[in-house]
């Protein structure tokens, strides 16, 4: 097996972008108009979402794989993944017509899992376990020790590491062989920007790398804080991409003292600039694909007049997440807010709160309510929509005018998510 302790270099990401070559697509780096404008700055989006396996993945999966001995080879291969990994793994195992064993968590997207086995063909196995993707490598890494399998990491490996760097190799090329002032990068395990750092930081050290982490798992925000590779109790794993209680040792150490800067954004705020850009750019980014670009908000400021580059790193969204994400980009955006309302038993009481406390752009958009006869009020659930944030103070000023008896769930979290 490979040497672990080993650091990537530029070498190998030359090296690793010879080897990709015919296998992985030079993906686009666009200029998004509507971003630039937005921020002041020249704003370029690379287009991960549209590789051969909608993410970047396939470049460190195929490059770590293609190098195992023929020995190895006929082992086969296991590997852990959240979803994007897991179709790089599939591709390649299908290409080099290696047998290869997928442990996946429970909670992955059903559109990833299809895809993998449909990338993967005969030659992969998809085995689901576990709520999170370290449930998924805790089985992939039995599994392994038991059966004396190579294990392909997703991100914490030399081969890894250089695959994932080729997208900085191809960005300098796209903008004619000069460096970017800004790199924003979406963080998991920290392959993709380790990968950067490596290529960018000692050939360009101006330019600035900077990492994005979801707020509801900032294993990499942690771990840089303390200075060591720490593993988080619990994470949000909604943005299942770059949902890691843990990052790699590795990716730490590549990464440690040459990261500018890491910003933990939001759910909420990921899931508006899903929304943003495919509305307006009719790009369908998953949420970690989207972390970049909900990053800049963050270097507004910093990021005037200046050459930025967003990965979107993927685009493998399932369109039935589609409502949850436009659920909590409202909450977030203070756009939606949900109520127990103790409403009295009595005649007109539901009139009385639609034409005197909502305003006159708030829409109901969830009524549960059960009437009790032997008792004076009864409680229901009312969800409201209103067009601006601002609208929120009026409607709770009427609350309190007219007497409503009310509890705000947003403000309550242990009701919210029980309710909701």
């Amino acid at each position: 097996m490979f040497n672990t302790q080993e650091l990537p270099d530029n070498q190998g990401i030359l090296n690793a972008a010879e080897l990709l070559e015919g296998v992985v697509k030079t993906t686009p780096l666009e200029l998004n108009h509507q971003l630039s404008e937005e921020f002041g700055a020249k704003i370029y989006l690379k287009r991960e979402d549209l590789q051969v396996v909608r993410s970047y993945k396939i470049r460190g999966a195929y490059n770590f794989i293609s190098r195992l001995s023929l020995e190895e080879r006929k082992l086969g291969v296991v590997t852990s993944s959240a979803g994007n990994h897991a179709q790089g793994v599939a591709m390649s195992c299908s290409m080099l017509e290696i047998k290869g064993i997928i442990f996946m968590p429970a909670t992955t997207p059903k559109q990833k899992i299809r895809a993998v086995q449909r990338l993967g063909k005969q030659w992969v196995e998809v085995v689901l376990t576990g709520d999170t993707y370290d449930d998924a490598k805790a089985a992939a890494t039995k599994y392994c020790k038991k059966n004396h399998v190579p294990f392909v990491p997703p991100f914490d490996a030399k081969y890894i590491i250089e695959g994932q760097g080729t997208v900085g190799l191809e960005i300098f090329h796209q903008l004619k062989n000069h460096a970017p002032d800004y790199i924003f990068v979406p963080i998991g395990g920290g392959g993709l920007i380790a990968g950067l750092i490596t290529y960018f930081k000692e050939k360009f050290p101006h330019t600035k790398i900077i990492g994005a982490e979801p707020l509801g798992a900032p294993a990499m925000a942690e771990t840089l804080k303390q200075n060591k590779v720490v593993t988080l109790e619990k994470i949000d794993s909604f943005v299942d991409g770059a949902a890691v209680k843990q990052v790699g040792n590795m990716t730490f150490a590549v990464i440690k003292d040459k990261v500018d800067d890491v910003v933990l954004v939001p759910e909420g705020k990921i899931c508006t600039k899903i929304l943003q850009l495919y509305n307006r750019d009719a790009i369908v980014a998953e949420p970690a694909g989207a972390l970049s670009v909900a990053a800049l908000d963050f270097y507004k400021d910093k990021i005037q007049g200046k050459k930025v580059v967003c990965i979107l790193s993927g685009g493998n969204n399932d369109i039935e997440r589609m409502q949850e994400i436009k659920e909590r980009s409202l909450l977030f955006e203070g756009l939606k807010h949900y109520f127990i309302i103790k409403f009295p038993q009595r005649s007109g009481a539901l009139k009385e709160f639609v034409n005197k406390v909502l305003g006159p752009d708030d829409d109901i958009t969830l009524f549960e309510y059960t009437k009790k006869n032997s008792k004076e009020s009864g409680p229901a659930l009312v969800g409201v929509e209103s067009k601006s944030k601002d609208d929120f103070e009026g409607l709770i000023e009427r609350m309190h005018k007219y007497g409503v008896d009310y509890t705000h769930l947003n403000e309550n979290p242990t009701l919210f998510n029980f309710l909701i």
